[in-house]
C-alpha cells in the first residue's frame, strides 16, 4: 500500500492550522456515501472540516470554504466514466480534435447515452448525474480535469493540489478549501504529464521538481514523490487574464497616481529598475506595467525560467531557460541567456527574475550601454534587495571583493520599487527608493515614496495611503533633461485621508 494511502484520511482534508476549535450548534454526522437502493450510481460529497477562526461561527466557515464545481463521483459512476474513457480512446483517439470542443462535446454524449443504453434499467442514472459525467469527462479530454472549474473563475488567482483528494485555491487573496478532486494519485499525474510535456519539460523520480506554464502564461510549478511525501503536488499561478492598466492599478489602491507617473518617467528616460518583493507579491505582474511604458521602436529582449512576461510592444524577443535532457546535457541557464542577449543588439533587457549567478551579467549589461533595463528579486524591502544582489554575484563562481560588487551594484541600480502582499490579500507598492551610491564603503538608498499602514478593516483588510516622503528626487535634473518636469508639489509628504479613503 502507498503511504499516500496510508496516511490518515482525517488529516488529509483537515488544514494543518491548529488545534480545531470547538464547534457550537447541533452538528450532523458525517457518513459514507452510498449507492441507492436501486444500484443507480449517484455523486459522493467530499468529506471537508474547518477550523474556524475566533469570532466566526463554524456554519460560516464551511461556508466560505465552498467552491462550486465537480465534485468526487461514487464508484458506480466513477466506474462508467472509466469505460467510457476507454471506449473513446479506443474507437475514436485518431479521431479526437482538442480544437473541435463542441464536437467532442457532442461525441461524448453519444458515447454517455450509448453506455448506460446498454447497462439494465435498475442501473439507470439521472439527467443531472449523466450531464456532470459528460462535463467531467470533456474536462478531463480536453483540459485538466477537475481544475478547468477554478482555471474559469476571474476571481480565483492561485490553485494550489496538495493531494488528489485536497484542493485549495485562493479567492480575492483569501484561501480556501474547495470540494473539488481527483479520483486517484494517477488522475493526478496524467494532468501533470499533459502539463510539462506541452512545453518539452518532464516530472519522474529523477527530476521530481518542474516549473511550466500553461497556454495563457499562467505559472506552474510539480513537485512527485520522492520529494513530495504524500503524494503529487501541483500549484498553478493563474495568468491574469484582464490586461492590468496604470489606470486600474490607481483604482484599486495598489498605488498612487504620483508614483506611477514617477516610474513612467524612470523607464522613458532610461533609468535601471529592480522590482522586489516577497512570493505572491505581484512583482512579475508590476513588471509587466512597467514595460509598458518603453517606447515601441526600442528593441527588447526577455530572459525568463519561465515565460510569464506578456509585453505588447511588436520589437520583443522572448528567451527562455532549458533544463537537462534525460542523458543530463543540454540544460541552458538564465545566464547563458542574458550572455547571448547581449549579442542580439538590445535597447533594453528584462530578467524575469534574477537568482544566481546571472545577477553579474545583468548588472554589467546595466554598466555597458544597455539603459533601462530591468528585473526581479526576492526581498523583504529595498535594503534586503540590494542586499542579495551582493549574495546572488558571488554565486557567479568570481571572487570578487565587496566593495567591487557594491560599485557594480550603486552604478547599475538606479530605483528599487517594492512590493508587498498585505493582510486581506491586497498587493501594493509600498516603497520606491533610489540608490544614491557608496558613502563609506556601503550603498545608500533615498525613499522617495512610501505606504504608510493606518490599521486593518473588521474583515482583516490592512488599509493605509501612500504618499511621498518628502525627499527630492535624486534624478530631477536628469528627468529635466530629457524633458520631463515634475512640480516640486509632487514629492511633499501628503496629509493622512479620512477613513473611508484609505485603500
Amino acid at each position: 500500500m502507498k503511504l499516500s494511502e496510508r496516511f490518515d484520511r482525517r488529516y488529509q482534508q483537515t488544514p494543518a492550522t491548529g488545534p480545531q476549535a470547538p464547534v457550537t450548534g447541533p452538528q450532523t454526522p458525517v457518513t459514507a456515501p452510498e449507492t441507492p437502493v436501486d444500484g443507480a450510481p449517484s455523486i459522493a460529497p467530499v468529506e471537508r472540516r474547518a477550523v474556524p477562526r475566533e469570532g466566526t461561527s463554524a456554519q460560516a466557515v464551511v461556508e466560505a470554504l465552498r467552491t462550486d464545481g465537480p465534485a468526487v463521483l461514487s464508484p458506480a459512476l466513477a466506474a462508467a466514466k472509466a469505460e467510457i474513457h476507454a471506449d473513446l480512446l479506443r474507437r475514436h483517439a485518431a479521431a479526437i480534435d482538442i480544437t473541435n470542443r463542441a464536437g467532442i462535446r457532442r461525441l461524448l454524449l453519444q458515447l454517455t447515452d450509448d453506455h448506460f443504453r446498454a447497462k439494465p434499467p435498475a442501473a439507470l442514472v439521472t439527467a443531472a448525474d449523466r450531464e456532470r459525467l459528460v462535463e467531467i469527462l470533456f474536462d478531463e479530454v480536453i483540459g485538466l480535469g477537475p481544475l478547468e472549474a477554478p482555471l474559469r473563475d476571474p476571481d480565483i488567482t492561485e490553485i494550489m493540489v496538495n493531494r488528489p483528494e485536497q484542493i485549495f485555491v485562493e479567492r480575492r487573496g483569501r484561501i480556501e478549501l474547495t470540494n473539488l478532486a481527483f479520483e486517484d494519485e494517477a488522475s493526478l499525474r496524467r494532468v501533470i504529464d499533459r502539463i510539462v510535456s506541452t512545453i518539452g519539460r518532464r516530472v519522474d523520480e529523477s527530476e521530481p521538481m518542474c516549473d511550466a506554464r500553461l497556454k495563457d502564461g499562467s505559472r506552474v510549478n510539480v513537485v512527485i514523490p520522492p520529494v513530495a511525501i504524500y503524494g503529487p503536488c501541483l500549484t498553478i499561478r493563474k495568468f491574469g487574464r484582464e490586461v492590468l492598466t496604470p489606470e486600474k492599478i490607481v483604482a484599486t489602491g495598489g498605488s498612487s497616481e504620483a508614483i506611477l507617473e514617477y516610474l513612467d518617467a524612470a523607464v522613458k528616460t532610461r533609468l535601471n529598475i529592480i522590482v522586489s518583493g516577497g512570493t505572491g507579491s505581484g512583482k512579475t505582474t508590476l513588471l509587466n506595467v512597467l514595460s509598458g511604458f518603453i517606447p515601441g521602436d526600442e528593441r527588447i529582449v526577455t530572459c525568463e525560467d519561465a515565460a510569464e512576461l506578456r509585453l505588447r510592444q511588436v520589437h520583443v524577443i522572448s528567451l527562455e531557460s532549458k533544463p537537462a535532457n534525460v542523458e543530463g546535457k543540454g540544460q541552458i541557464m538564465i545566464r547563458d541567456l542574458v550572455r547571448n542577449s547581449l549579442r542580439m543588439r538590445p535597447d533594453r533587457i528584462i530578467v524575469g527574475e534574477v537568482r544566481g549567478g546571472e545577477a553579474l551579467d545583468m548588472l554589467q549589461a546595466m554598466n555597458t550601454g544597455h539603459d533601462g533595463s530591468m528585473s526581479t528579486v526576492h526581498a523583504n524591502n529595498p535594503r534586503d534587495a540590494i542586499t542579495r544582489l551582493e549574495t546572488l554575484v558571488l554565486l557567479a563562481g568570481t571572487e570578487l571583493p565587496s566593495r567591487a560588487i557594491r560599485g557594480q551594484i550603486a552604478s547599475a541600480i538606479n530605483i528599487v520599487v517594492q512590493t508587498e502582499r498585505l493582510r486581506g490579500g491586497a498587493r501594493k507598492i509600498v516603497s520606491v527608493a533610489e540608490v544614491l551610491g557608496i558613502v563609506e564603503g556601503e550603498l545608500v538608498l533615498q525613499e522617495i515614496f512610501t505606504f504608510r499602514q493606518i490599521g486593518v478593516t473588521p474583515d482583516g483588510r490592512a488599509v493605509g495611503y501612500h504618499t511621498a516622503t518628502g525627499s527630492r528626487s535624486n534624478f530631477f535634473a536628469h528627468f529635466q533633461s530629457n524633458g520631463v518636469d515634475f512640480p516640486v508639489s509632487m514629492f511633499s509628504p501628503s496629509n493622512q485621508p479620512p477613513p473611508e479613503n484609505l485603500c
